[in-house]
């Protein structure tokens, strides 16, 4: 099934965090690591959506929490983890929100991927390609319009 057209440029600023009606799947090294009907995502402005997923929806044993933080002046300070199917480890490859500010408080404990990092990442049926540079965490999907954030150039807009 096809996703609605949106134009990231309609998002909001300051972001706006909203349900997510599809399924979520996310792969590395041929196991679904993810598959999850409960995800949340994040619009912001010249950005695709950013999706976080429960925990619960993350299969066992493939998050390992290491050292060191990021600020989100939004959500607020973001903690990492490498992600590890089998021999496949990648690094820093997802982060969650321990303790988001208020308006951000559903995303406590979610987990958001770096698209990039993985396998593959699928809203519904629709393969996702990761937002441009090696910053952002958004999920590029087919339905998308307008100037996504990210490329050279693009970082102070």
């Amino acid at each position: 099934m096809a996703l609605p057209r949106e134009n990231v440029q309609d998002y909001p600023r300051p972001p706006a965090l909203e349900e997510v009606a599809d399924h979520i799947s996310v792969h590395l090294g041929g196991v679904e690591i993810v598959s999850s009907t409960r995800a949340l995502r994040v619009l912001e402005t010249h950005h695709p959506p950013t999706y976080y997923v429960p925990p619960e929806d993350i299969a066992p044993d493939v998050l390992y929490p290491v050292t060191g933080q990021s600020y989100c002046e939004w959500k607020g300070h973001a903690a990492y983890f490498d992600v590890r199917v089998g021999s496949l480890n990648r690094p820093r490859a997802a982060w969650a929100y321990p303790s988001p500010t208020p308006g951000f408080k559903p995303l406590k404990d979610f987990v958001a991927f770096y698209p990039g990092a993985m396998q593959a990442c699928f809203v519904g049926d629709v393969a996702v390609r990761p937002q441009p540079g090696d910053f952002y965490g958004g999920w590029v999907t087919e339905n998308l319009d307008g100037l996504i954030k990210g490329s050279p150039g693009t970082l102070h807009w």
